[in-house]
């Protein structure tokens, strides 16, 4: 008899085949044997092309997004920033949760609490920089007038350089054209009654995907979690929506304390210098705050220019911008990394990359966006693991299949 023979699992196997089969173990395969010298190319050509079309899908996914994020920014963008703004505001409705109110009657007080205080901030914010940046034209002579001697001080450069300086300090006061006087917008909902239809509806489907987003929070949660098919998958997934939510409103609510705080101390330093509007300018600060590095520095460059619009001294016209420059380097180096410490802490490179990113997406709001989305990506990165490209590329990765292992055969003597 051929083969090695395993006496119990052979009777039992004989007795069903009438005694006409016994079982053996097939033996390995010879290192000369043409089907397995043939099967082991095809196998690895057959990875390494799977391997080649996840990549280039990938890549492709991963250049074409971003077309597709700017061409479709009237759908995702209100999406996104309903998204953010939402996940920023679960931690207000579990507290809500908690005190025996429906996630409906929750999720409307959120969102209700919200328009509040974004009514608050349109009337603060811009309906006085409407009114302010309306008097531009009629106060161009009095910039020109305060811009004079710094200009005179570049009177040593070269000869170009000289001569268009030269001109633009002794340019004629431009007279602005008769216009129309319009009333600036009072609220929110007189200044979406003024736009353009389709920003009433964005705004309109932004307020509904917050409700609903918060309203189906909680059984979205224990949905998403309870369908995985294993413990530890379902605490992972626990685990990753947790940070999330939980990184996502720490950032926003200590920072919007910070920019809150340093707007209302850069507004009351405006204030006591005679700074007009200085609710607005506070305002105005802690929003462009929201942008790391060029927020403050647009700010300072918008104070500026109120600055000489407003005194007729160039350097105390220039005092609300040194004003806001100093407070924001306070905050930025001692306040900010004391309150916020390393939990949030994040790559400066990777906070510039973001920035660049969305602003070239979806312009400022990409800008305000670009911190948050940029947190809730590493969250997820961080969770799920960063992909081993040349591993994947080299290694012959995961799609790469395993040998099938010597079989038991039926053999017939």
């Amino acid at each position: 008899m051929e083969g090695v023979e395993e006496p119990g699992l052979s009777a039992a196997v004989s007795a069903s085949l009438g005694g006409a089969a016994t079982v053996a173990l097939a033996p390995e395969p010879a290192a000369d044997d043409p089907i397995d010298e043939a099967a082991a190319p095809i196998d690895d050509r057959r990875d390494r092309l799977l391997a080649g079309l996840t990549l280039i899908a990938g890549v492709a996914l991963l250049l074409g997004l971003p077309f597709a994020l700017k061409a479709g920014a009237e759908f995702f963008l209100p999406v996104t920033i309903s998204l953010v703004i939402a996940i920023a505001l679960i931690p207000i409705l579990e507290w809500l949760e908690r005190r025996r109110l429906p996630s409906w009657l929750a999720s409307l007080i959120c969102v209700i609490s919200f328009l509040a205080l974004a009514n608050v901030a349109l009337a603060a914010i811009i309906v006085p920089a409407i009114e302010f940046f309306r008097k531009l034209p009629e106060r161009i002579d009095r910039i020109q007038t305060n811009l004079a001697p710094l200009l005179d001080l570049y009177q040593t450069l070269e000869k170009y350089l000289n001569r268009t300086i030269t001109h633009l300090a002794n340019a004629q006061p431009v007279k602005a054209a008769p216009t129309a006087a319009v009333a600036p917008p009072g609220s929110l909902l007189e200044l979406a009654a003024t736009s353009a239809p389709a920003a009433i509806v964005q705004v309109f489907f932004g307020v509904l995907v917050v409700f609903f987003f918060l309203a189906g929070w909680s059984r979205t949660r224990r949905n998403t979690i309870t369908s995985r098919q294993s413990f530890g998958g379902a605490m992972a997934t626990a685990r990753v929506i947790q940070d999330v939510v939980d990184d996502v409103s720490a950032y926003l609510g200590t920072i919007t304390m910070i920019n809150v705080v340093l707007g209302a101390i850069v507004g009351t330093a405006l204030w006591a210098i005679g700074m007009p509007y200085p609710a607005m300018w506070g305002g105005i600060v802690a929003l462009l705050n929201y942008v790391p590095y060029f927020g403050p520095i647009v700010a300072a460059l918008l104070l500026a220019i109120g600055g000489l619009m407003t005194f007729d001294d160039i350097w105390y016209a220039l005092f609300p911008a040194f004003i806001m420059i100093g407070c924001h380097l306070l905050e930025a180096n001692v306040v900010t990394p004391l309150i916020v410490g390393h939990r949030l802490t994040i790559n400066p490179v990777m906070i510039l990359i973001s920035l660049s990113f969305w602003s070239w997406v979806w312009g400022t709001p990409g800008a305000l966006l670009a911190v948050p989305l940029l947190i809730i990506i590493q969250t997820v990165v961080g969770a799920a693991g960063k992909p081993d490209i040349a591993g994947f590329l080299f290694e012959r990765g995961t799609l790469v299949r395993e040998r099938p292992k010597p079989r038991f055969s039926l053999r017939r003597n």
